[in-house]
């Protein structure tokens, strides 16, 4: 049967993610390590808003479970939108498979880092395409595709017949896409055109018969009213 609803959410902007916008074009070496990041100040007020909007969906079709990435930035969050929102405390579980695609050993670096200082990774990245490519120690997407998948399947368990909120990453986001979609995995352009997932960004599929209808992607009008 399967979730009646699955609802995915990118994280709010993170300190890591505001190092990379500010250092542009210019190579960055950021020095915390992906779960120590945690949200910037406007990142919060993304998880509040985010919290607002869940507040105001009728009770018949708000989240009934929660399942939320380790990470402090994934969790920090969830429970800053769960104090805005002022329902009582839904049931979470932690799962590592939504943890975000793992860079390996250039998790600290950003793009124009990778180029001055590892130009043949590049080139292979390039080669091989975004979707394919997995860095030294790290992940492709096709990978975290393939946790999505495990991951899915228990939940036609786990949450049978309930509305599911996902709190987590870009990357999860994307292979959530895919996964459900049921593309391929030689197709890659079907979902990196989707890209990028924003900040406290809500996607939204519903369910029913053999599987789920997308009711919309990316959606960050909760931000700006």
């Amino acid at each position: 049967m399967g979730p009646s609803a699955i609802i995915a959410v990118r994280h709010g902007e993170s300190e890591a993610n505001l190092a990379h916008r500010q250092a542009g074009s210019a190579p960055l070496v950021y020095e915390r390590g992906d779960h120590e990041v945690t949200l910037t100040e406007l990142g919060r007020t993304q998880a509040g808003a985010l919290g607002r909007h869940l507040a105001a969906i009728p009770a018949a079709q708000a989240p009934e479970q929660v399942w939320c990435s380790p990470y402090l930035r994934a969790l920090d969050t969830w429970k800053i939108a769960q104090e805005a929102w002022g329902a009582a405390p839904l049931p979470v579980t932690v799962d590592e498979r939504l943890r975000d695609q793992e860079a390996g050993a250039f998790a600290r670096l950003n793009l124009a880092a990778i180029r001055e200082r590892h130009p043949a990774e590049l080139a292979r990245r390039e080669a091989e395409g975004a979707y394919a490519y997995r860095p030294p120690g790290g992940e492709s997407l096709t990978d975290v595709v393939a946790r999505l998948r495990g991951f899915l399947g228990d939940l036609r368990e786990r949450a049978a017949g309930r509305r599911v909120l996902v709190v987590a990453h870009d990357s999860v986001v994307l292979g959530l896409r895919h996964v459900i979609a049921g593309g391929p995995d030689d197709e890659p352009s079907a979902v990196l055109r989707f890209a990028p997932v924003l900040n406290a960004s809500v996607s939204w599929w519903r369910g029913g018969g053999a599987g789920f209808e997308l009711v919309h992607f990316n959606d960050v009008a909760h931000l700006t009213s």
